[in-house]
């Protein structure tokens, strides 16, 4: 759990988009994973420019955590959460189980930094996290996406935060980024499959991350309707609304692109050598579109 060079660019980001970090809840306590020569960089990039002897306190001073980055943000608060006290977090809580109403609708922003991924019960520990925001307030999320088999109990599909992140659970997804762990650490804004009508696919080489903001509109119950994949959903309305199998084949998963059936391992061949990060990241249709964080 901690903020590297991505990290830390993804929260200037996140501030310069107008989340407020006034009162942060960090699940896990995060450490400064990048030098002071990195966290430079970023702070001019975003036009903040601090004497190195600050840039080099944010980094080591408090054991190597983040409170004094994200009070540079402007938390005046930070209230971290852990399953265990070996890192001295402030609160004590194991987020397999739900959390306490006290701590319901209190933070500006709740920042999964890479703990998520490690919580078997998933789906409570994400409910618990969506509770802690306050209205007007954000979840963020710096979470694995491919490659990273063995880091924790799971890694995501953008499907997933498109389809938690909905008006029907009081939040909107302001945006959905992926970027390669290589030396370029490009970003990509990830198209929701239920706006262009087919799944969002990637293959590729190397470790790949998701940055997830997300923003609070109302206190609904969450999940009162679980979540399901847009694709599935669209088969099944037009089975509902009296579509025979060959009448719906936008609602057909493997035919959702227009394009021929095939066998598994041709599907694999072509996947590897149309949409890896290296080469066009399927920007022929559109589902990933690169971005610049500093720009503007």
């Amino acid at each position: 759990m901690g903020l590297d060079i991505n990290g830390t660019s993804f929260l200037l980001y996140a501030r310069k988009r107008g989340v407020s970090f006034e009162k942060t809840a960090t699940i896990g306590r995060q450490s400064m994973l990048v030098d002071a020569a990195g966290l430079k960089k970023n702070l001019e990039r975003f036009g903040l420019n601090l004497a190195s002897p600050e840039i080099e306190e944010i980094v080591t001073g408090a054991g190597g955590y983040a409170e004094a980055f994200l009070e540079l943000l402007g938390a005046r608060e930070t209230v971290s959460f852990d399953a265990s006290a070996y890192e001295n977090a402030t609160c004590i809580h194991d987020f397999n189980d739900p959390i306490d109403d006290k701590f319901k609708n209190r933070f500006s922003t709740v920042l999964d930094g890479g703990t998520l991924e490690h919580i078997f019960n998933y789906p409570q520990a994400l409910k618990n996290c969506m509770e802690m925001v306050q209205l007007g307030g954000h979840f963020l999320a710096i979470t694995p996406a491919n490659n990273y088999l063995g880091h924790g109990f799971y890694q995501f599909s953008p499907e997933l935060f498109f389809r938690v992140f909905s008006k029907a659970n009081g939040f909107s997804l302001e945006q959905l980024l992926i970027y390669e762990e290589t030396k370029n650490y490009d970003w990509y804004a990830v198209t929701d499959p239920d706006a262009v009508k087919e799944r969002v696919i990637l293959v590729n080489e190397e470790p790949s991350m998701l940055l997830v903001i997300a923003k609070k509109h109302a206190a609904k119950e969450l999940f009162a309707v679980p979540p399901q994949q847009s694709d599935f959903l669209a088969a099944w309305n037009a089975h509902d609304q009296g579509f025979g199998r060959d009448q719906r084949l936008e609602a057909d998963p493997m035919r959702l692109s227009g394009l021929p059936r095939l066998g598994f391992g041709a599907w694999k061949r072509i996947q590897r050598n149309v949409n890896r990060f290296s080469g066009m990241l399927n920007r022929r249709r559109n589902h990933f579109k690169k971005i610049d964080p500093f720009d503007g």
